[in-house]
């Protein structure tokens, strides 16, 4: 598919199965506290918290929890989060980009290069790696039981302002600019499609393969290792392990 590997669609999947629901809106709901005290609580005015709105939705989080999110930030807070980025590379050059809200940089910048060099990478300098990526609005539409009208689908993305529209394997991914984003998950949502994630991403303009079996081992662990770890939003890289 256009803008994800295989990983990021087996990624899509497991979450929506077996997902830990409850992780993944912790993650969102730091994010929700750095874009609330950026630019306030209300997302009809605040377009990074309306993005972040439909991303929480896209995972099924209940709109009270949203809305605690959005009460306990609006005011004083103690615990204040930030959101630093890192850029590196995995195996054999991978660009890796790593999206993190942290209440304590040392922490979250340390467990962060450990990973990296662990699984065979290097962290390098801001902006080392981003020229590779261009930043999207991305949908992704999971069709496990194979019912979709694909055609429809695609109709009513496009009619709705998306700029792009891939499918494969029960996958579909949706691309808009990331102004669209919120405008086009709302019309889908309408529609009666159910989203598996929508949110602005990094979609590498280029890819790199992997030859060898322990790179790619690597290089899942290292993915794996990210994701996992609670101060880290979001992971962005130009692996395509399709072969």
């Amino acid at each position: 598919m256009s803008g994800h590997s295989k990983w990021n669609n087996i990624k899509h999947k497991k979450e929506k199965s077996d997902a830990a629901k409850a992780k993944v809106f912790t993650k969102i709901g730091k994010e929700m506290a750095i874009a609330i005290r950026a630019g306030g609580p209300d997302p009809s005015v605040n377009g990074k918290l309306r993005d972040l709105i439909a991303k929480a939705k896209a995972s099924n989080v209940p709109n009270d929890n949203i809305e605690r999110v959005i009460r306990k930030f609006s005011g004083a807070n103690d615990v204040v989060y930030e959101e630093i980025n890192y850029e590196g590379y995995g195996p054999a050059g991978v660009a890796v980009i790593v999206k993190t809200a942290t209440d304590n940089r040392n922490r979250t910048a340390g467990n962060v290069r450990s990973y990296f060099s662990k699984y065979g990478g290097n962290l390098g300098q801001n902006g080392c790696v981003s020229f590779l990526f261009e930043e999207k609005g991305v949908i992704v539409i999971v069709d496990e039981d194979r019912e979709l009208d694909e055609d429809r689908l695609m109709e009513t993305a496009l009619e709705a302002g998306a700029s792009d529209y891939s499918g494969e394997d029960g996958i579909f991914e949706i691309i808009t600019e990331p102004d669209d984003l919120s405008a086009v998950s709302e019309a889908l949502t309408a529609a009666g499609y159910t989203l598996s994630s929508a949110e602005v991403s990094m979609v590498p303009n280029t890819y790199a393969k992997l030859t060898s079996d322990e790179d790619k081992k690597r290089m899942e662990l290292l993915l794996e290792k990210l994701e996992d770890d609670d101060d880290v939003s979001d992971v962005y890289h130009n692996w395509d392990d399709e072969d």
